[in-house]
C-alpha cells in the first residue's frame, strides 16, 4: 500500500512518481483560503477531470438496481481476505491489472481490518464491502485502471465528507490515488470522523482566511468559462507588457521627463508613468514649471498632447466613422468594434497594445452593476473615437522603447473620460493628470495610478503653451487670492459675478410678503442657498387682480416698483408680432433630438448674443433649453411650438438683454412688470417671453385691474399665485411713471398690500 507523505508545497500534487522527494501520495484537507490555494484548486481541479474524478457533494449511496445486478453478478458471498477481494475485483472490474488488483484489495483489506479492530461486526463489514464495491465500479473505474501509471490519479473532494466517504477515500488513497479534500466550513465536522488525522492532514498554508462565502467548484469552472471567453475576444495578445510606475521616484512632473531608455531595460516591458498630481507645490514658479516642462518634452522629440478642462466630445461624423452592428451580447459587440476600428498597420505590436487596453477597460466597465448594452456600446464608440482622433498625435511612426506624453489639466469629469485615459495608461504614453486647483474633483480611479499631494491651491484654466501666453502672479496679487477664497467661500459674503450659474425657485407667498420680498436681494430670501458652483435664486411669480385704494393711489404706488433693474410693459402685448425676427428662418437647425445644438446656435449668423458675457450666454440658453424641457407652453412637443420658444427666446429685445447681462446671480435681481388693464389676451410671445424670464431669475410680476384670465391662455399649467386685492376697474391707461409724483409718506406695503381695507 501506497504511505502519506507530508508536503512543502501544494505544487508537489503535480509532481509525477519519479519526481517527488519520497515515494507516496497526497492526502490533505483545504480548511481556509488564500490567492495561493485559490490557484492550486484550479489547477487541481482540471487534473481531477482529466485523468481523475471530482466530487461535488456526496457520493450517492448504491441504489437498488445497482445492488440487485451486483448480487446478479458477484451473489452475496464474503470472506475477510485478500484471496477474496483480489478475485472478486478480478470479476467485477476486469479491466484492472494485476498490480493494481493488488494494491486495491489491500488497501480495502486494511480498511475493513481496521473497522474489524474498531469492535465491527461481520454484517457491518459486508455491508461496507458491497458499498465499496458499487462506488468503485459506477464511480472510480478510470480511477483503478490508472493506479500505478506515470500518472498518479486525482481526487478532488467538494463539502463535509460522511464516514463510508472517508473510508472509500482511505481505500483509493492507499491504492495510490492523491487525494485534496476542500472543506468550506472549516474542520470541525471531519475532526468528529478522524480525531487523530490519521487518514488526512489539514494543509497549513499560513494566512489563511475563512473561503469565500460563494466560492465553489461551480463558480471557478464560471470563471475558468469567462478567462475562456475572454482569451477568444482578445485574440492574439501583445509581447510587450507595461511597467507602469515601479521604476519612478515620485516626483511628479520630473518623472515623466526622464528619457524613455533610461528607465529600465527589459526588452519585453515598456516603463510608463501615471501620476495626478494635487495642488501646486509653488504658486509663484507653477506656470513657468509647465512651460519648461513642454519645452523639454517637445525638445526630447517625444509626442505630447495637451488637453485643458475638458476632452471634446465626439462629433457626428467621428461617430459615424465607427464600424458596427447589430449587437445581441457584450462580448461580441466589445470583440467586433476592437477588430474593426482599432487599427494601426505599421506596427501590429502597437495596435494590440490599444485592443489589449481598450479591452480590459470596457470589459471591467461591462460588469458594473446596472450596465446594458446599448450604454456599454455607446461608451465604447465614444472611447474608439478618442482613441482615433488623438492616435496620430501620441503614436505616430512609433516604435519601441518610445513613450509618449498626455497631460490632461483640470482632470476628469465624466466616465467616459475617466476610461479614456485608464486605456491611455496601459499604453507606451506617460499620463499625467494636473489639478493644480484644490478644489477641483477629479473622477478618476484606477489601482496603477499614482498620486502626488501639495498643499497650494491655483486656479489655473489653461497650460502655458508658449512664453507669450504665460501670466505669473506676484506674492502679493497670490496672497490677495487666498484672502479672497477665505472672504468669500461659504461666508455669505459674495464676489461681483462670483457664480456663473443660477436656478431658480420660485416662492409660494402670502399676498403681504411680496412687498417685503420685492425689496430684499434674493440672499435674504428664504431657500436662497449656492450649492455645487450654481445659485439658486429664491424668485417672485404672482398676479395682482383688483385696485385695493383709489386709481390715483394705485398708480403712484405702482411707480415705487419701477426702479433701474425693472422692465415694465404698460401695454399688452409687450412683444408685437410685426417685429423683425432674423432668428425664425433657422430655429429648425437649432434644435435636433430633444436637444439645442448650442455649438450651432452661437456659431450661426443670426446668432445676437455674441457680445453677452459668456456665462451669461449660457445661462440663456440652458433656461432655453429648460422652458422647452418642462413644456411650459401649450403645443411643445406637439405642434412644434418649440421651434417658436426658440424663435422668441434668441430675438430678446435690448431692454431685456442688458437685465441679463449686468444680472448679478448672488445681488438684486432683474424684475419684470406686466400690466394688464383691457379685455385684451396676452400673447403667445409674451407668455414665452415671462416664462422664460422666471426661469432665468427675474421677478414677474402682472398688475390686472381688470382680475380677468388675461395672462393663462398659453401656459400648460398653473406658474404663478394670484392674489384678489380688492375691487375690479376697466379701461385703465397705464400711465408715464416718470410724471408721477412720489409720495414718501406711504409704502408699497402700506398702501396696495396692507390689510383691511
Amino acid at each position: 500500500m501506497f504511505e502519506h507523505k507530508k508536503l512543502q508545497s501544494l505544487n508537489e500534487y503535480f509532481l509525477e512518481p519519479g519526481s517527488r522527494r519520497e515515494e507516496g501520495v497526497f492526502f490533505y484537507r483545504i480548511n481556509g483560503y488564500n490567492g495561493e490555494i485559490h490557484g492550486f484548486i484550479k489547477k487541481y481541479y482540471e487534473a481531477a477531470r482529466m485523468s481523475g474524478v471530482v466530487i461535488e457533494g456526496r457520493i450517492p449511496n448504491p441504489g437498488e438496481q445497482q445492488l440487485d445486478y451486483y448480487g446478479e453478478i458477484m451473489g452475496m458471498g464474503f470472506e475477510m481476505n485478500t484471496g477474496f477481494l483480489s478475485a472478486s475485483l478480478k470479476k467485477w472490474l476486469p479491466r484492472m491489472k494485476g498490480y493494481q488488483r493488488e494494491q486495491v484489495s489491500l488497501a480495502i483489506y486494511g480498511t475493513l481490518d481496521g473497522m474489524r479492530r474498531a469492535g465491527k461486526n461481520e454484517n457491518i463489514l459486508k455491508n461496507a464491502y458491497i458499498k465499496f464495491m458499487c462506488w468503485l465500479y459506477y464511480k472510480f473505474e478510470r480511477v483503478v485502471n490508472q493506479l500505478g501509471e506515470q500518472k498518479i490519479p486525482k481526487i478532488l473532494y467538494e463539502g463535509e465528507i460522511s464516514n463510508y466517504e472517508l473510508m472509500l477515500m482511505a481505500v483509493l488513497s492507499g491504492a495510490g490515488c492523491d487525494i485534496v479534500l476542500l472543506q468550506y466550513h472549516g474542520d470541525g465536522n471531519y475532526l468528529k470522523l478522524d480525531a487523530a488525522s490519521a487518514v488526512s492532514l489539514a494543509w497549513d498554508g499560513g494566512n489563511m482566511d475563512p473561503f469565500p462565502e460563494h466560492f465553489s467548484l461551480k463558480a471557478l469552472r464560471e470563471e475558468a468559462a469567462r478567462e475562456l471567453d475572454k482569451e477568444r475576444l482578445y485574440g492574439q495578445k501583445p509581447q510587450l507588457l507595461n511597467c507602469t510606475n515601479a521604476w519612478i521616484p515620485g516626483k511628479g512632473l520630473s518623472d515623466a521627463k526622464a528619457e524613455p531608455r533610461s528607465r529600465g531595460s527589459d526588452p519585453n516591458l515598456f516603463y510608463n508613468c501615471f501620476c495626478r498630481i494635487h495642488g501646486v507645490e509653488d504658486k509663484l514658479t507653477y506656470l513657468n514649471d509647465l512651460f519648461q516642462f513642454q519645452l523639454e518634452i517637445t525638445n526630447s522629440k517625444r509626442k505630447l498632447l495637451v488637453l485643458e478642462q475638458e476632452i471634446p466630445k465626439p462629433t457626428m461624423e467621428e461617430i459615424s466613422g465607427v464600424a458596427r452592428k447589430n449587437y445581441t451580447e457584450p462580448g461580441q459587440m466589445l470583440a467586433d468594434l476592437a477588430a474593426n476600428n482599432i487599427k494601426y498597420t505599421a506596427n501590429l505590436e502597437l495596435q494590440r497594445l490599444i485592443s489589449k487596453a481598450f479591452l480590459d477597460v470596457m470589459l471591467e466597465e461591462a460588469g458594473r452593476q446596472g450596465m446594458n448594452l446599448n450604454k456599454l456600446t455607446n461608451q465604447a464608440v465614444y472611447l474608439i473615437c478618442w482613441l482615433k482622433r488623438y492616435q496620430p498625435e501620441l503614436f505616430s511612426n512609433w516604435k519601441m522603447p518610445e513613450i509618449g506624453c498626455f497631460v490632461y489639466l483640470g482632470g476628469c469629469r465624466t466616465r467616459q473620460e475617466a476610461m479614456f485615459v485608464r486605456i491611455l495608461a496601459r499604453l507606451p504614453v506617460d499620463v499625467l493628470i494636473l489639478t493644480p486647483d484644490l478644489g477641483t474633483k477629479c473622477c478618476l480611479e484606477d489601482s496603477l495610478l499614482y498620486e502626488v499631494d501639495y498643499p497650494e491651491s491655483m486656479a489655473v484654466d489653461r497650460f502655458p503653451r508658449d512664453s507669450s501666453g504665460i501670466r505669473m502672479g506676484t506674492a502679493a496679487y497670490h496672497a490677495e487670492r487666498e484672502l479672497d477664497a477665505i472672504m468669500y467661500q461659504d461666508s455669505g459674503l459674495y464676489r461681483n459675478h462670483q457664480y456663473g450659474k443660477a436656478n431658480a425657485v420660485t416662492l409660494q407667498t402670502m399676498y403681504e410678503e411680496i412687498a417685503i420680498l420685492w425689496e430684499q436681494e434674493p440672499k435674504y430670501r428664504p431657500n436662497f442657498s449656492t450649492v455645487e458652483g450654481a445659485v439658486n435664486i429664491p424668485v417672485i411669480y404672482a398676479k395682482i387682480s383688483g385696485v385695493k385704494h383709489g386709481v390715483s393711489e394705485y398708480w403712484a404706488d405702482v411707480k415705487k416698483l419701477v426702479t433701474g433693474d425693472t422692465v415694465v410693459s404698460r401695454k399688452v402685448p409687450y412683444i408685437s408680432t410685426a417685429e423683425p425676427n432674423p432668428v425664425k428662418p433657422y430655429v429648425a437647425e437649432f434644435f435636433k433630438n430633444g436637444k439645442l445644438q448650442r455649438e450651432k446656435v452661437k456659431n450661426h449668423p443670426s446668432y445676437q448674443y455674441g457680445f453677452l458675457r459668456e456665462e451669461i450666454q449660457e445661462h440663456i440658453l440652458d433656461k432655453l433649453q429648460l422652458l422647452i424641457e418642462q413644456r411650459i407652453i401649450k403645443g411643445t412637443f406637439e405642434n412644434g411650438m418649440e421651434y417658436t420658444i426658440i424663435g422668441v427666446i434668441l430675438n430678446l429685445n435690448k431692454e431685456v438683454l442688458r437685465m441679463v447681462q449686468k444680472f448679478d446671480f448672488t445681488k438684486k435681481n432683474p424684475k419684470f412688470l406686466y400690466i394688464s388693464t383691457t379685455e385684451e389676451m396676452m400673447t403667445l410671445e409674451d407668455s414665452i417671453l415671462v416664462s422664460f424670464l422666471n426661469l432665468a431669475g427675474f421677478d414677474v410680476l402682472f398688475l390686472v385691474p381688470t382680475g380677468y384670465q388675461s395672462i393663462e391662455k398659453y401656459f400648460n399649467r398653473k406658474l404663478m399665485e394670484e392674489h384678489q386685492i380688492g375691487e375690479y376697474f376697466y379701461d385703465l391707461q397705464a400711465p408715464d411713471f416718470g410724471r408721477i409724483p412720489f409720495n414718501g409718506r406711504q409704502s408699497w406695503r402700506d398702501k396696495i398690500f396692507k390689510r383691511g381695507s
